[in-house]
Order: C-alpha cells, then structure tokens, then sequence
C-alpha cells in the first residue's frame, strides 16, 4: 500500500505543476548477485516519465524544463513527507539529461544487479562512477551517493559552518528562474543526510539559478588564492568577490560532476586525495583517483597528467572541447569587471589605520597580566604544559590524556565561551589548523557587513569591511578559518 500511496503523491505533484505522466517502468534488476541481508532491504525500484502538457515531447535546449522538474521534485519530496512511511521512498534522480543508478552494492554488482548497464542500446558520452565505505553512518540503500551532480571522494570538515550560513542565508534569497517559486525549495540542504548530499543540493541549486557549473563549483571549492603571489589581479578578485558569496566547502576533497552536458573535476585547495587522468588520441577522458581504472593502450594517449590542488578539468561535449584550470579560470574572470566591484565595495581596515593613527582615549588601562589570563581562560597546568615548553624550546607541546572536564553547560561557575563546543569526528582526527604553517592554503580573513546576492545578478550597492584577522586588541588572539 505504501508504494501505490507514494505513487499517487508523485504523479499529484506532477499533474500540479503542469507536466504529464507518460508511465512508469520497473527497473529491470537481477538479485542473485547481492547478499542475503542486502537482498531483503532491496526497495522497489520504478521509474517515472514525465513530459510537459501540450508541447513536444522532445528535450529542450535550455535549462528551464531542468529548472521545473527540479521545482516538482523538491514538491514531491514535500508531499511524500505526508505520506504514511513516505520518507522511506526517495527520488534518486529527477532529470531529462542525467540518470543515476545507486545503491548497495559493491562496484563489481553494479553492472550485474541492473540490466539497463548492459544493454547495447544505453548508451551515453558521459559517466560518472564511485565506490566508498559507510565510515561514520550504517549502510543503506538510500544513502548511497547522490549523484544527481557530483560524487565526492573525502570529508567536507567545514560542513557544520557551511550548513549554518545556508540556512542564514534562506531568509534572503532571491531568484526569478524559479517564478516566485524559491520558499519552496527551502531548506536547501535536508537534514540528516551526508556531506556530499548537502555539497550537491548546494551545487544544484547554484547552476539551475542560473549559475555556470565551473563557476558555481569554483565558489564552493575555490583554490588557494589568498597568498599566491604568481596568480592574476582578475583571477584574485573573482575569488575575493565571491568569498563574500559563499565560504569554502573545504575537505580534504575530490569532486567530479556534471550536468548532463559537461563533465568535470576538482581538488580543494589541500590536494590530499589523488585524481589521475588521461586524454586519448580520439579525445576519450579518464579520470580517476587511481591510475589504470580503465584500459587505456600506451600508444592511444596523448596526453596524461594529475589534478593539483584547488586544479579543475572540463570537458564540453556540447561544445566539443577539453578545458585545462588556466582557460576554464581566466574565462571565469573575465565574464564581469570583478577588480572594479571589489574596489569598490571594500573598505580594508589595515588602510584606514595607515590614513588616521589610533591613539587610545584618556585614561585607557592596560589590564595587568594576571587579569588577562582569568579573564581568558589561562590555567596553571596550561602557563607549565604549553606555554612553558613553547618559551623554553620553541617547540609545539605534544601530549595525550582524557578530557574528563565536566559540560560547561552544567557549570554554576562562568565558563569561556568556547568551553561549551566539542570538536567533531572530523576535527579530531585531522592535524591542527595552524594559520602560519599553512598559510599558503588558508587565512584568517574576515568580512563584516551586508553580502551580495548568492543567486547571480549584478551586485548591490552595499559595503564590506576587511579585516586581515578578527582579534583580540589586548591579548592579540584571533580566529582563523580554512
């Protein structure tokens, strides 16, 4: 009953929004390949074809009939929250350019468990296939990868920040590609789901609002630009510009995506996950994160290379073309006068202290010492444990023991701020962030004010402050971001 009931909410939400059930289909699958616990969570597999009342049934060449099955899925996924079990059905996919197959299999079943992959008559320029384990969640056939537009090989550590600004930012979004439609594709990001299904929703949203998907994926992943002496003015601004848009998804990451047309692939500024390829004398791309996933013969390539980190290579099957990160970044910076609007709408703290000294009001005390370590949090164990060995020997202390501190949450007694966050799965197993041995891939950076519209458009006029770090004038701490 519950896949009729689902099946009914699915062509309801279709009918609604103009289009037309053509029928469904059940995915041809062959189950002899899969497990025994495997095969008895298998769900029902259908799929749907829908075509728009009143017009040819064939694909447009634009986005906008991208852009409303993307509105009718985002409805379907509500409506089948009011279906009874309904959240046990979910839309893999919900395109006329791209289909995915996922699940739970291993990448050897793959092929076997569906048919269509053997079909002669499937056939498709693009491909996009990935293999991981569950590490931090139980396996399931709905969290296997999302698919609709990228696969990613890695972590997002970032994911917490990134989630908090996208919903800080629902409340001011705006868009006309999805007519007066855009309250309903909120949230964003659903809930309860993984780092690389919320790096798709993202992704998705960016390009069918209008975005192109290297520029949407160079505002999500973008490269290390901060430092780079050797990088362009233009190249710079672009990233400055949209730094102000969107903060870094960073990981460590390898992201390869597509939209049906181009297909392509990134590394995050860290470049600590390999991503190999090799282009063919009949223009044939492989691109994996270990050489030799495919057979490719030794007097068929013609080029080969690996992807360096914050790197990006295009391939436009529309146009017929294979793009290396210098064209695909000079041709993003290019597109608008971003130099100019940077100018314009940044006032650099660092500057106006160079134009008017600060000279401090009468009677300004510096605190003593031993105030300003209560009043930051400094212990005994932490002036001998940590300071002490930094003075002595100029080293980093190194030390292993429990935290057995009790929550801050339960104390009577005033706590730091930061006594109430606990690091994430993620931040405890990677090395430290330190700001000055890793400045080439981060800064402390910091934007105050008003952004700009993450959705496109020509900017407002509104004004940002740059401060180089956000800090404490005192006691000299800051906070730092990757």
């Amino acid at each position: 009953m519950t896949l009729e009931a689902c099946q009914q909410a699915i062509e309801a939400a279709v009918t609604e929004e103009g289009c037309t059930v053509l029928g469904w289909r059940d995915v041809p699958v062959d189950e002899s390949v899969l497990s025994a616990p495997t095969r008895r969570r298998r769900p029902a597999m259908r799929q749907i074809f829908v075509a728009r009342m009143g017009v040819g049934r064939e694909v447009e060449p634009n986005t906008s009939f991208e852009v409303l099955l993307y509105l009718i899925r985002r409805r379907i996924e509500a409506a089948l929250r009011e279906v009874p079990s309904g959240t046990n059905c979910y839309v893999a996919s919900f395109s006329s350019r791209t289909m995915v197959y996922k699940g739970m299999l291993r990448p050897d079943q793959l092929s076997q468990f569906y048919q269509d992959l053997r079909d002669p008559e499937v056939v498709s320029a693009i491909a996009m296939v990935h293999s991981r384990f569950s590490t931090n969640t139980f396996p399931s056939w709905r969290l296997a990868h999302p698919y609709r537009f990228l696969c990613h090989n890695g972590e997002i550590n970032t994911l917490r920040g990134n989630l908090s600004w996208m919903r800080v930012r629902e409340a001011l979004m705006s868009s006309s590609r999805f007519g007066g439609r855009l309250a309903a594709l909120l949230p964003v990001c659903a809930e309860n789901q993984s780092d690389s299904a919320s790096l798709d929703n993202v992704l998705e949203l960016l390009t069918l609002a209008g975005r192109p998907l290297a520029h949407a994926m160079a505002m999500l992943i973008p490269e290390a630009w901060e430092g780079n002496t050797g990088m362009s003015a233009e190249r710079q601004a672009f990233y400055e510009y949209h730094a102000s848009l969107m903060e870094p998804w960073d990981g460590p990451a390898a992201v390869a995506f597509t939209d049906g047309r181009q297909i392509a692939a990134m590394l995050d500024r860290n470049g600590l996950r390999p991503a190999r390829y090799v282009v063919t004398a009949d223009d044939f791309v492989v691109l994996s994160s270990e050489a030799g996933a495919l057979p490719v013969a030794v007097g068929n390539i013609r080029a080969k290379g690996r992807l360096e980190p914050g790197k990006m290579l295009v391939v436009n099957t529309t146009q017929g073309r294979i793009l290396d990160d210098e064209a695909i970044k000079m041709e993003l910076a290019s597109v608008r006068p971003y130099r100019r609007w940077v100018a314009e709408q940044r006032i650099d703290l660092d500057e106006l202290q160079k134009q008017k000294s600060v000279v401090p009001g009468p009677g300004y005390l510096v605190p003593p010492l031993a105030v300003q370590q209560r009043a930051f949090g400094y212990t005994t164990d932490e002036l001998k444990m940590v300071l002490g060995p930094m003075a002595d020997a100029g080293e980093e202390p190194a030390g292993s023991m429990g935290n057995d501190t009790p929550l801050a949450v339960l104390s009577q007694r005033p706590q730091l701020l930061s006594s109430y966050f606990r690091q994430m799965f993620a931040q405890v197993t990677n090395p430290a962030i330190d700001p000055e041995r890793e400045r080439i891939v981060m800064d402390l950076r910091v934007e105050l004010g008003r952004r700009p519209a993450l959705l496109g458009g020509l900017p407002e006029t509104t004004t940002t402050l740059h401060l180089d770090r956000l800090g404490c004038a005192v006691c000299g701490s800051s906070s730092s971001r990757r």
